[in-house]
C-alpha cells in the first residue's frame, strides 16, 4: 500500500475542529515544523495538543497556539527557552495546561501504543499532581496511578521513510516520535528522504510501517532554533 502523500496540505487537510493531536520533538529536536503550518494553514480549532514543551518563539508549535488553535496543551515543560506565546495566552485564561511529569508523559504514550489502559509509578506521589488519582502501595512505597495517553492524529518527523510507511530517525530526533507514532490513531509523518521500496535497512527501521498511515516528503525540514534567532514569525 502507497501511503505517500503528494503534499503536506493534503496530509493534514482532514484534521477536524475538537481533534486531539500528539507532535513529535523535545524543543526543537525532532520537531515537524512543516506539518505543524500545513495544520495553521488548514485552520482546525479547540484542539488538544501533546507535546513534550509549549513552544518557542513564533514558529512551530509556538505558532500554532499563538493562532487560537490549540484549547489543551499536555505537557512536561510549558516553560521553555522561549514560551512567550503560551504565557500570554494562559494567563489570559485562553488555554488549558495538563502538566506531566516527562517520564510519565512518555510512558503514558508508550501505553496508549501498547494496549495499556493503566500503570502506577511513585513520580508525583504527595504533590499536587496526583491530587484525585488512586494510589496503591507496593513494597513497602506508595504509587501514583496513571492513565494511558492516545490521540486521534500524530505529527512527526523522520529522517527517512519508503511508501509503506517504514521510518527512520536522526540520532536525538528520534525521541518522542517513535511511540506517539503507535499511540495515534491516524499517523502523519513527515520525512526528509522518500526512499525506494525495499531500500531501507531493516536493522535501521525504528517504527514499521504498521503504525504509519501518510508519509509526506518535507526536504531541508526548517530548525525550530534557526527560525528562532532568525526571529521568524509564521504565518
Amino acid at each position: 500500500m502507497d501511503k505517500s502523500i503528494p503534499s503536506l496540505a493534503q496530509a493534514v487537510a482532514d484534521i477536524p475542529d475538537g481533534a486531539s493531536v500528539m507532535i513529535g520533538g523535545f524543543g526543537g529536536s525532532g520537531a515537524p515544523i512543516e506539518l505543524i503550518h500545513a495544520l495553521i494553514d488548514a485552520g482546525p480549532r479547540n484542539l488538544t495538543v501533546i507535546n513534550n514543551n509549549a513552544g518557542n518563539g513564533h514558529v512551530g508549535l509556538a505558532a500554532l497556539i499563538a493562532a487560537g488553535q490549540v484549547a489543551k496543551l499536555i505537557c512536561s515543560f510549558p516553560r521553555s527557552a522561549d514560551p512567550r506565546v503560551f504565557n500570554a495566552k494562559y494567563l489570559a485564561g485562553e488555554i488549558d495546561l495538563e502538566l506531566v511529569p516527562q517520564g510519565t508523559l512518555a510512558e503514558r504514550i508508550r501505553a496508549g501504543g501498547a494496549g495499556t489502559p493503566a500503570f502506577y509509578t511513585p513520580t508525583s506521589f504527595g504533590t499536587d499532581l496526583a491530587r484525585g488519582k488512586p494510589v496503591a502501595e507496593f513494597e513497602g512505597r506508595s504509587y501514583v496511578q496513571e492513565r494511558w495517553l492516545k490521540a486521534d492524529f500524530a505529527l512527526i518527523k523522520a529522517e527517512a521513510g519508503d511508501v509503506m510507511g517504514n521510518l527512520t530517525y536522526r540520532m536525538a530526533a528520534r525521541n518522542f516520535n517513535p511511540i506517539m507514532a503507535m499511540a495515534a490513531r491516524t499517523t502523519i509523518a513527515q520525512v526528509s528522504r522518500i526512499a525506494p521500496l525495499g531500500s531501507l535497512d531493516p536493522e535501521t527501521v525504528v517504527t514499521p510501517g504498521i503504525f504509519v498511515n501518510r508519509v509526506v516528503l518535507a526536504e531541508n525540514p526548517a530548525q525550530e532554533e534557526v527560525l528562532n534567532r532568525q526571529e521568524a514569525v509564521y504565518p
